[in-house]
């Protein structure tokens, strides 16, 4: 990733590492919006229609923070890359695991996905701290969006006492294996 040139009062050296960074956040968002749109289309079980129709807001909504970011990484002078291949080569997660499963399992698996990618969008906001304060505040933005949608999943995943179902899980599966045997499931075993 070079570039001749950057955004006026940036340094081409500093605008080339907010594009790659940029770049990286750009992947997850696409890889993001693909994996909320399969969850949209494989979630089965009691409040299948109210999660179903909550996810195509935020496959809307990060389809938009994609294209924000993509456009910024150009007026940076640098080529954004959106292709299958290069996000599948350069992104640092593995896939999504399920596919036709119970609302609880979907969600519980969904909590995970956005916090890694929040967690990421937060990374990326305090290395721009000193490089780029536009930048910056389009990632801000971006995840108190993002943050609100992983609270309208763990609504779902939370009991009275704010415990969430899914709690202490580390990968997805093991999120929908806690909460399989709950309301909502239709099992994935």
């Amino acid at each position: 990733m070079a570039s001749k040139y950057t955004v006026p009062g940036l340094e081409p050296g500093k605008g080339q590492k907010v594009a790659e960074t940029l770049q990286g956040r750009l992947n997850s968002l696409l890889d993001l919006q693909l994996t909320l749109k399969h969850i949209h289309w494989n979630v089965v079980g009691a409040n299948f229609i109210g999660v179903h129709e909550m996810l195509d807001p935020q496959v809307d909504a990060v389809r938009a923070m994609s294209d924000t970011l993509a456009e910024r990484i150009a007026t940076l002078g640098f080529e954004p890359v959106g292709t299958p291949g290069y996000i599948a080569a350069h992104r640092t997660w593995d896939d999504y695991s399920l596919n036709r499963a119970g609302t609880q399992e979907h969600l519980a698996a969904l909590d995970l996905v956005y916090s890694g990618v929040v967690a990421d969008h937060r990374a990326a906001i305090i290395q721009f701290d000193d490089l780029d304060l536009v930048s910056q505040d389009l990632l801000i933005a971006q995840s108190e969006q993002l943050e609100l949608f992983q609270w309208f999943v763990r609504a779902h995943l939370e009991d009275r006492s704010g415990r969430i179902a899914s709690e202490g899980a580390s990968t997805e599966v093991g999120a929908a294996e806690t909460v399989s045997s709950g309301p909502g499931s239709a099992g994935t075993r």
